[in-house]
């Protein structure tokens, strides 16, 4: 979608803001910068289907910080503050968020004219300096790391009291997930707060695609978060699209709609599975499992990959896979009417009711505060889903049910991903049968426009996904930002868990389904 855009003057930003999202159901979708010199705040109205980005320029690298007053900010301030060294000024908890003490304070990843290489440091312990001058030094280890090898400091959040105690994990697990450290501040079994740590699988995915040709940049987009691999490939395409100020003919719409549900479907019952394994409800675990396996089925047929890669791409899909439809109809027919018993048990089983009811609340107001997103925020009443409000696939022509709770725990969570799952498996059916003919990829100009911006919001299975781009007076790429659901959930889980038994954790990590990767690009 094409996305408006307005300067405004540091001294005004806050209170403009601050107005705008008190108005019409406005959202912040994304705060960051272009190349460090100014702020760039993505102010989304859902209403209206439409979006401005307010630039701010910048004549040093302190400004106001908006989290004081929009709690939601805090998170993506906090990553301006690593990428473009950014400070904002009276922030609440200023602490690094992708970049940790081995990593020079000098280093500025997405600065403009910073010229920065990762390189060995000469002495086999395998830790890398960096440097801003695209040097290294003098070869031996030193760099221009500090002698204990540690830049960036970090102070975790300090919870003191007569019998307080630390419980760290992390960030390498037990169980084989992607790292993460999570310090529990615990008196007795109750956790009293939950400071989360990520930023170990960060890859620099965003500085990678501004140094490739746009048309490879799709095959980076799909790896960047794999379970998530349809829609960031569509959220990409729209932008890209966007700046060519294009439509792609309907029956790819269809066919990308297909495969955003399909992805829906698998990563719900894989959530699923999960929240019953550590419930201990191992029979509907190993039933999910083996359901999952069916929708990846469907993805395959549909896409020629169970992640659906190199299938949705700018101007339409990489092929048609119309010959394959009628089966993914009757598997999703099939899935659709073997998850109803298993639902039912599930959801019917006193104990498993018990392990997640008043667990892992989040007050709906909390979750407006801080923009939760996706199943997660419609457990806690947040009526938002971006497909009822901004064109991807076939929507919001065709509307589909939003399933809403208002409990905000573990439970409510559970029923809003059951009710989904649901509506996605009917949703794939009716989509097959109205698929329209015509043709399914669009050809594209080789070159980028000029100094444009584009901009793809997609309802991922995770909730709100946004990719921004835009170009320069060459027509390169110039800035390529992505907010993954997760970077605006991450702050829920740490809501969440308080007050909760340190054996709760588990369970409300799962329900809430965050991406490592997603966040950590």
């Amino acid at each position: 979608m094409k996305v408006e855009r307005r300067e405004i003057a540091l001294g005004e930003r806050t209170e403009t803001i601050r107005q705008l999202l008190h108005r019409d159901s406005r959202r912040l979708g994304l705060i960051s910068s272009i190349n460090g010199s100014q702020l760039i705040s993505l102010v989304l109205n859902p209403v209206e289907g439409a979006a401005v980005c307010w630039e701010t320029p910048l004549q040093s690298k302190e400004y106001h910080s908006l989290a004081p007053v929009i709690s939601q900010a805090h998170w993506f301030e906090r990553t301006l503050w690593d990428m473009f060294g950014l400070e904002p000024e009276n922030h609440p908890r200023l602490k690094h968020n992708l970049l940790h003490e081995a990593y020079s304070p000098h280093l500025l990843p997405l600065k403009l004219d910073q010229n920065l290489f990762v390189v060995g440091n000469g002495n086999g312990s395998g830790i890398s300096t960096y440097t801003s001058t695209g040097t290294n030094g003098n070869g031996n280890g030193s760099g221009n790391v500090s002698e204990n090898g540690h830049c960036r400091d970090y102070k975790p959040m300090v919870v003191k009291g007569d019998g307080i105690y630390e419980i760290p994990v992390g960030p390498i697990h037990a169980g084989i997930i992607e790292p993460a450290h999570f310090r529990f501040s615990c008196l007795g079994e109750v956790i009293f707060n939950l400071e989360i740590r990520l930023g170990y699988v960060h890859r620099g995915v965003e500085k990678r695609l501004c140094e490739m040709p746009w048309r490879k940049q799709r095959f980076l987009v799909e790896a960047a978060a794999s379970d998530s691999a349809a829609a960031y490939a569509l959220a990409h395409s729209i932008a890209i699209e966007s700046l060519f100020d294009i439509t792609v003919p309907p029956k790819a719409e269809y066919l990308r709609t297909l495969a955003l549900e399909i992805e829906r479907a698998a990563m719900h019952i894989n959530d699923l599975g999960g929240l019953a394994g550590d419930i201990g409800y191992l029979a509907i675990s190993s039933t999910m499992g083996r359901l999952r396996g069916i929708a990846l089925s469907m993805a395959e047929k549909l896409t020629g990959s169970r992640l659906q890669r190199n299938f949705i791409c700018p101007g339409g899909v990489v092929f048609d896979p119309s010959g394959k439809l009628s089966e993914i109809k009757k598997l999703a027919h099939q899935l659709r009417k073997d998850l109803q018993p298993v639902m039912t048990f599930f959801m019917s089983n006193e104990v498993a009711r018990d392990r997640m009811e008043n667990i892992g609340v989040i007050s709906p107001r909390l979750a407006a505060d801080f923009g939760i997103v996706g199943p997660a925020g419609r457990a806690s009443d947040q009526r938002y889903d971006a497909r009822q409000y901004f064109a991807h696939g076939v929507y919001p022509r065709i509307r589909v049910p939003v399933a809403v709770e208002t409990g905000g725990d573990v439970l409510s969570r559970a029923k809003v991903r059951i009710a989904e799952l649901d509506s996605s498996l009917f949703l794939i059916e009716q989509l097959i049968d109205g698929l329209p003919d015509g043709d399914s990829l669009l050809k594209l100009p080789d070159s980028l426009p000029k100094n444009e911006s584009g901009l793809g919001i997609v309802e991922a299975h995770r909730g709100e996904l946004i990719h921004m781009v835009f170009t320069d007076e060459e027509g390169k790429c110039s800035r390529y930002a992505i907010k993954d659901p997760s970077v605006n959930n991450w702050t829920g889980l740490a809501i969440a868990v308080r007050n909760n038994l340190v054996s709760d954790f588990p369970l409300c990590n799962k329900s809430f389904g965050l991406s490592y990767s997603g966040h950590d690009l």
